[in-house]
């Protein structure tokens, strides 16, 4: 494995250009970013571990949640999406059986291997993802060692791109080339990340975001057997479809939150509930829509509703799915657009309830509606209420796009991304 010499004058050869460019896009002003990316990520490295050889380099993306909204929890489909905004590290094997992981701009988190049971303090923390991702692999019968790293991450927190997943799946696959030949599978190295989120993090997640940030591409999800879900990725070029990938950050307040996101969970089980069934996959369109006159009174219209789409974004998620695989991108992009709709209209997630003049969301996607009809998609992006909406543009309108959310939501609130066809990756440069 290279030393920083070596790492440092790949990145000024051409010999590194075919991996950035699969990781980044063929964009000359992109891959010049990262390749000064990667130098800063070697020297901060080097710093602070100045003595360390056979240094090895690693990537793993973020993700957009691309169809399926709010399906997961009752057992539906979803439609997800790596992304060129990621988390690196350098990583170099230790004797010593601790973990120490620098994030830039954050404290070390430390782990000591000896005792990998859950520390409660921890919880919330880097520190207990880290704990858990290793506790996690040890009980698999995974080895586990020692190491220091360094990482710098793209992956924009509270953006619904799942920073937290990413760093999950950033240990597993250093681990799993430090210590295991490389042959963790990304599948399980995503439930080993669930595992550490859910357990240790304190944070219950559905198995989604892991397995797109550790698989890459375009990936679809099957949640009926929540112990055993069907992952598959779907064969679909998108630098190809002359379209961008756009999340707006239109800003709005996240706090307090958390009861709207549980709400949407709660409503739809209720509905299965008052038809005796768990969730929502048990039952059909057809039971709830005969049962309107039963069901209210029982549980609220807007349960009621929340069903409705249900029903119809997890359809939406097949329908998805078999556009790309033939590469129908105008009906895809048709299919992202009812998607949103429905996301506003019958989930009701667009905007907090017990806020309705803050609407942001709703803002970004009417405008995004008046200059993309009939060319492109708009949609409200995870779990919703505040914050960031997706939006597919084409190329040509990009920079009018753009612009126009630039002027409204503020300098930084978009990001122009590609889907990534890598999943979580060793990066080698040669």
């Amino acid at each position: 494995m290279p030393e920083k010499a070596h790492i440092l004058e790949s990145l000024e050869s051409n010999r590194s250009t075919p991996v950035l460019q699969h990781l980044y896009g063929n964009r000359p002003a992109q891959i010049a970013r990262q390749r000064e990316r990667y130098k800063a990520l070697i020297h901060h490295f080097s710093d602070l571990f100045p003595q360390a050889r056979d240094i090895q380099l690693f990537s793993v993306p973020g993700r957009s949640e691309v169809g399926g909204n709010h399906t997961d929890h009752n057992a539906g489909r979803v439609l997800a999406a790596a992304v060129d905004l990621d988390v690196i590290a350098a990583a170099v094997k230790e004797d010593r059986p601790v973990v120490k992981l620098y994030s830039e701009g954050y404290p070390p988190s430390v782990v000591d291997l000896v005792d990998l049971s859950m520390v409660e303090a921890e919880r919330n923390t880097s520190t207990a993802l880290i704990r858990g991702v290793c506790a996690r692999m040890a009980e698999l019968g995974y080895q586990v060692g020692g190491f220091s790293a360094y990482a710098s991450s793209e992956v924009l927190k509270g953006s619904g791109l799942s920073s937290s997943a990413a760093y999950e799946i950033l240990v597993a696959i250093i681990l799993s080339h430090l210590y295991n030949q490389g042959r963790l599978d990304p599948i399980l190295a995503a439930q080993i990340g669930q595992y550490a989120e859910s357990h240790y993090f304190g944070k219950p997640c559905g198995l989604m975001d892991q397995t797109t940030c550790a698989v890459g591409g375009f990936v679809t999800i099957d949640f009926k057997d929540a112990s055993h879900p069907e992952v598959r990725k779907v064969d679909f070029d998108f630098s190809s479809s002359g379209y961008s990938l756009v999340i707006v950050d239109t800003g709005g307040n996240h706090a307090d939150l958390t009861d709207e996101y549980a709400a949407v969970a709660r409503e739809m089980k209720s509905v299965a509930a008052a038809l005796g069934k768990t969730v929502l996959r048990e039952c059909t369109q057809e039971q709830v829509i005969a049962a309107i006159p039963q069901l209210r009174g029982k549980v609220s219209d807007r349960g009621i509703l929340r069903a409705l789409h249900f029903f119809q974004d997890d359809q939406r998620v097949v329908e998805q799915v078999d556009a790309l695989e033939k590469g129908q991108f105008d009906r895809f992009l048709s299919l992202v657009v009812a998607s949103g709709i429905s996301s506003w209209t019958l989930n009701q997630n667009v905007y907090a309830s017990r806020n309705v003049h803050e609407q942001g969301v709703s803002l970004a996607l009417a405008v995004s509606e008046t200059l993309l009809k009939g060319r492109g998609a708009w949609r409200v992006h995870g779990g919703g209420f505040a914050g960031t909406m997706q939006a597919f543009v084409p190329n040509d309108l990009l920079g009018l796009y753009v612009k126009r959310m630039k002027s409204i939501f503020g300098s930084s609130s978009c990001y122009e991304l590609i889907i990534r066809p890598a999943g979580g990756i060793r990066v080698d440069l040669d």
